[in-house]
């Protein structure tokens, strides 16, 4: 009996989730349950957030009154988009943070005046920590190792989605 290659496609797939599942990226959702909306104060917000590289910053808004711009600090202190690295106008925006820097966003139709802009310190990701079977004598006859996956093996695991999701079709996803 042959086994079409779409047939263990999904199987290795779901076995790659599950393998590298317990891995994940933060959704930092800007604003929390109050969005992205004037009135806010978006750097209480960020403080209270640690973010890492390879995380997502998302912004969710009424799109057809705010939206988007990714600034320098120059556009950022005086609420301009010249210069503008990225903009989105989506109403649900994903933006992965895939440095470790200093990111601005700003709201580009006049609203960054009236409080919608964030800024955040993206940190690189931590080093795995040791085993604690790395901290025992190596004689030790029932010490066993900890296998400790960097957070951003989370972009291999979107790869694999992404793919599985070509092959198969979007809607199952």
């Amino acid at each position: 009996m042959l086994v079409s290659t779409s047939g263990l496609l999904l199987p290795v797939c779901l076995l790659f989730l599950l393998i590298f599942g317990t891995v994940t990226a933060t959704d930092h959702i800007v604003g929390a349950n109050k969005g992205w909306n004037p009135g806010i104060n978006y750097t209480l917000w960020a403080n209270n957030q640690t973010f890492y590289v390879g995380d997502l910053i998302s912004f969710r808004y009424q799109k057809t009154q705010y939206n988007v711009f990714e600034v320098n600090q120059t556009g950022y202190d005086s609420c301009t988009t010249e210069g503008a690295v990225g903009n989105w106008s989506s109403g649900k925006d994903f933006i992965p943070l895939n440095e470790s820097k200093r990111y601005y966003f700003i709201c580009g139709n006049g609203q960054c005046f009236n409080g919608m802009k964030v800024s955040v310190v993206v940190h690189p990701l931590p080093s795995p920590t040791a085993s604690p079977a790395a901290s025992h004598s190596s004689n030790s006859s029932n010490a066993t190792g900890l296998v400790i996956l960097p957070r951003g093996i989370t972009g291999f695991r979107t790869l694999v989605v992404a793919l599985a999701s070509i092959w198969f079709g979007s809607g199952w996803v």
